[in-house]
């Protein structure tokens, strides 16, 4: 699938998180807008920058009553581990097979063989608001999203 683009609704998706539990988009839906951000490895520079660029942002997410998901490849001990060590508040899913990010659009470099790191704001009515793709500007996420929420 090509990547979503702002407009289009924002497909469901069931994916296990760091702790075992089950989060599935829609539970978000009408209570909370979303930020999901897929990345491509826990616990490498990029990844860890701006990981800990969402966490460091994160008071500002929650007072504008926003999710903030983290999205990759890596198991949910990986996950557990990652989050753990950076303090990490947020949720991280482990999407094993890729579908999710197939699903979204957010496969990568070389036909996938590099992970992508694309960002999606999703409102509270499951809407995409605004996607963000870069591999290299890892801080810009958090500041598109913060931007596109202040903007809605």
């Amino acid at each position: 699938m090509s990547r979503l683009t702002p407009g289009q609704p924002a497909p469901d998706f069931e994916l296990p998180d760091q702790n075992g539990n089950v989060v599935r988009l829609s539970q978000f839906r009408g209570h909370r807008a979303v930020v999901i951000f897929f990345y491509p490895k826990d616990d490498t520079a990029g990844c860890t920058v701006e990981a800990c660029g969402f966490r460091d942002n994160f008071p500002e997410f929650d007072r504008r009553g926003t999710e903030v998901i983290g999205i990759s490849s890596d198991s949910g001990y990986s996950h557990q581990q990652f989050s753990t060590k950076f303090d990490l508040p947020f949720t991280l899913l482990s999407d094993a097979k890729g579908r999710v990010r197939r699903l979204y659009g957010a496969s990568g470099l070389f036909g996938g063989l590099i992970p992508g790191r694309v960002t999606y704001v999703i409102d509270r009515s499951g809407i995409v608001r605004h996607v963000f793709s870069s591999q290299t500007r890892f801080m810009q996420h958090v500041s598109e999203a913060l931007g596109a929420l202040a903007q809605s």
